[in-house]
C-alpha cells in the first residue's frame, strides 16, 4: 500500500490537544496542501485565516459553543466516545478543544461552491497534518464563532472581506500524549454501488 493511502486511512478526527503550538515548517507544509486543493473553476477564493493567539482561539471557541446548538448524544447515537464532542458532552465550553492553531476558512458569499472548495481544502490539510504527526479537526458552521460584538472585531481586525464568510474551523495541534490514537469504525457495507 502506498503512504498516500495509509495516510488517508490513518487520518482521525482529534478533539485532545498537546498545549504546544504546531512547528512553523509542518504549519506551512499544511498550509500549501490547502492552497493546492481542487477549487470550482480554479477561482482559488478560499481565505485561510490562521490563529495561534490562545486568547482569541479560546474567547472564539466559547462564543462559537455558545451559537451551536447540537443535538446531544444519546447511547446509541454520539459523534466519538474516545474523544468526544461538543455534542457529546455539555461540558465542553470550547468548541475548539484548546487547539493550538485554528485555522477558519472564509469563501464568498454569493458563490454555489464555496463550502465545497473549502471542504476540499480540509481535508488535503488534515491529510497533510497526520502525514506530519499534527491531529486535526474539521468543525462545520464556522460562522457562529463569529456571531457577537467580540467576533465582529476579529473579523474587522483580521480584514476580512465582507463579501466573505466563515464557512468552517480546521483545528490543528499535537494530539495529547497519554491518548491513544483512535480506532477506525467498522467500514458500513452496501455503500458501493456498482452497475
Amino acid at each position: 500500500m502506498n503512504e498516500t493511502i495509509k495516510t488517508i486511512l490513518h487520518r482521525r478526527a482529534i478533539r485532545r490537544f498537546d498545549a504546544r503550538q504546531i512547528e512553523e515548517d509542518s504549519l506551512q507544509q499544511i498550509l500549501q496542501a490547502g492552497l493546492y486543493a481542487p477549487s470550482a473553476g480554479g477561482r482559488q477564493g478560499v481565505i485561510f485565516a490562521v490563529c495561534q493567539d490562545r486568547e482569541v482561539n479560546e474567547r472564539l471557541g466559547k462564543i462559537k459553543r455558545a451559537n451551536s446548538n447540537p443535538r446531544m448524544a444519546t447511547a446509541t447515537s454520539y459523534v466519538s466516545k474516545e474523544q468526544p464532542s461538543i455534542a457529546d458532552d455539555p461540558k465542553l465550553i470550547n468548541a475548539f478543544y484548546d487547539a493550538p492553531t485554528v485555522i477558519t476558512m472564509f469563501a464568498p458569499k454569493n458563490f454555489l461552491f464555496a463550502a465545497e472548495d473549502c471542504a476540499v481544502a480540509a481535508e488535503n490539510m488534515m491529510l497533510a497534518a497526520d502525514s506530519l504527526g499534527v491531529g486535526s479537526c474539521y468543525i462545520g458552521q464556522g460562522w457562529t464563532a463569529f456571531a457577537d460584538t467580540y467576533g465582529q472585531e476579529i473579523l474587522h481586525k483580521w480584514e476580512i472581506r465582507t463579501d466573505y464568510y466563515a464557512v468552517m474551523q480546521l483545528l490543528l495541534g499535537y494530539p495529547k500524549a497519554d491518548d491513544n490514537h483512535p480506532a477506525a469504525k467498522p467500514r458500513k457495507n452496501d455503500r458501493v454501488l456498482r452497475f
